[in-house]
């Protein structure tokens, strides 16, 4: 009986951890991958946005996706996903890296709202995906979180050591420099969150003129105290 897999389950769970910011049952995957291996993965390239406003925040994606970065694999890829009732998360790096990501942050979320009976602060939150991101096998993911809670509107920029910073705005991504220098320009704090959509589209835009890893469409993420909006937009011209 010592060896059985009911065994085995059960030391698991006397062995898990307690920390509430920690992954709550087992360990995260280890696949083991090679680099030339890894040129061969579909990547997203990308250009993303998070601005935080007065109303909530807003996060803009551009669509391609990229083989080895020579190659347009696609051309209608959501890279911003729903991970907490009032919090977005980016798609940045290898495809596969970033939605196994998305995936184990959105189970714990639930657990600890299911656990505790109320939903995960973006402090919380942002502690989570940055050991997730320092302690996983992800492929060098760079992602936007982005969410609303009792303490505010919260946008943070993720590395893959695990360093999590905070700020009024962010970009990350292969367009980042072009995303950048429009934001500087066009941010004011204040702005509403239609403001904020028609800028943060203007930065989307921007990259895609220059950066041949960012095109195709924007999508754009509204992050509020009810809920989160994501559409997509082939024509920029709906949004500017």
């Amino acid at each position: 009986m010592d060896n059985s897999q009911f065994s085995r389950n059960q030391d698991r769970l006397d062995n898990a951890s307690s920390d509430p910011l920690g992954p709550s049952i087992g360990s995260l995957p280890d696949p083991q991958i090679s680099e030339s291996e890894l040129e061969n993965v579909n990547k997203t390239g990308t250009t993303t946005v998070g601005l935080t406003t007065d109303e909530g925040v807003v996060v803009a994606t551009d669509m391609r996706a990229s083989l080895g970065g020579r190659f347009v694999s696609s051309k209608d890829v959501q890279k911003v996903e729903q991970i907490h009732p009032n919090a977005v998360l980016t798609l940045v790096g290898s495809v596969g890296g970033a939605q196994s990501f998305i995936k184990y942050l959105r189970v714990e979320a639930s657990l600890y709202e299911t656990r505790r009976g109320e939903k995960m602060s973006m402090k919380a939150l942002s502690t989570l995906a940055g050991n997730f991101a320092r302690g996983g096998p992800f492929f060098a993911i760079r992602p936007i979180l982005a969410g609303v809670d009792d303490e505010g509107s919260h946008v943070y920029s993720l590395d893959p050591a695990g360093g999590v910073i905070r700020d009024d705005y962010t970009v990350t991504g292969s367009g980042m420099q072009v995303a950048y220098g429009t934001l500087e320009q066009h941010y004011e704090e204040g702005m509403s969150n239609e403001e904020a959509k028609e800028v943060a589209a203007r930065a989307i835009q921007s990259a895609t003129e220059r950066d041949t890893g960012s095109g195709n469409g924007v999508f754009i993420a509204e992050v509020t105290e009810e809920d989160v909006e994501i559409q997509g937009h082939k024509d920029f011209d709906e949004l500017l």
